[in-house]
């Protein structure tokens, strides 16, 4: 289904301006992509829009032309708008040509197989949502199975955290579970869960890390609760060497990722 939309108050638009709110992507089951990039990105990892939205004017491009095929092909609808309407779609005063809608899928721990990778990040209670894009974005560097958010952490289908992982949103694994919930399933199989800490912990290079290993990461400004912190197998520490006392949760992370990366491929 194709059809050109030129009205503010057309009843797609407010749906597709209401994906920018947390409360309306969840009871929608759906979130908005915006840029032809990240469409490819999802188009290449076998996820295509239910609807995409184009700016009228644009200028052709093939990676565009074959993305509007298989979104047809595949029974969805393409909306083709004012540059200003989808400005107003994107909340963005300059936004790109294109964007799409895609459904959220299944978050649960059971769709997970910890055996498919030998690292997995961990993620508690991380509230920035670019920190979480950035986190999802190192996991597919360093070939992670994926990310699991705990307890309250940012909404990974946030704008956001789309842009800020680079498409990785749609090439990582991604489960959201609570911490009882996750330390169960966790105990349930093989798995080393590891730590950045200061309680009994040991130098991050050279430690003894095992696979399938998965890497928690606090809060960006509590850190980890201690009861957390001694549920871990591994509780490492890295040198800071300036004036700073910690890092950002996100480069945590990310530097400790491609420290166990290191040791389980020497």
């Amino acid at each position: 289904m194709r059809r050109h939309i030129t009205g503010f108050s057309n009843p797609p638009v407010k749906h597709l301006r209401s994906l920018r709110d947390k409360r309306h992507r969840r009871r929608a089951g759906e979130f908005l992509v915006e840029g032809l990039r990240l469409l490819e990105d999802a188009r290449a990892s076998g996820r295509v829009p239910s609807l995409l939205v184009m700016a009228e004017g644009r200028a052709p491009h093939a990676l565009l032309a074959r993305l509007e095929e298989e979104v047809e092909a595949a029974g969805g609808e393409i909306v083709v708008t004012t540059p200003d309407i989808l400005s107003k779609i994107t909340g963005k005063e300059n936004p790109q040509a294109v964007a799409g809608v895609f459904g959220e899928w299944d978050t649960g721990l059971a769709r997970l197989d910890r055996g498919a990778a030998p690292i997995w990040l961990v993620a508690q209670d991380l509230r920035d949502p670019g920190n979480l894009g950035t986190m999802l974005r190192t996991g597919d560097a360093v070939g992670a199975g994926g990310l699991i958010l705990i307890d309250d952490c940012a909404d990974p289908f946030s704008a956001e955290a789309v842009r800020a992982s680079m498409g990785a949103v749609f090439t990582q694994g991604l489960a959201r579970a609570r911490w009882s919930e996750f330390v169960e399933w966790l105990r349930a199989g093989e798995g080393q869960l590891v730590a950045a800490s200061l309680r009994d912990a040991v130098p991050y290079r050279g430690a003894a890390y095992r696979a399938p290993c998965f890497i928690l990461v606090g809060n960006e400004s509590r850190g980890l609760p201690a009861a957390y912190e001694a549920e871990c197998d591994l509780r490492v520490t890295m040198p800071m060497r300036g004036r700073a006392d910690s890092l950002n949760a996100a480069v945590a992370g990310a530097v400790l990722a491609y420290e166990v990366l290191a040791a389980l491929e020497g």
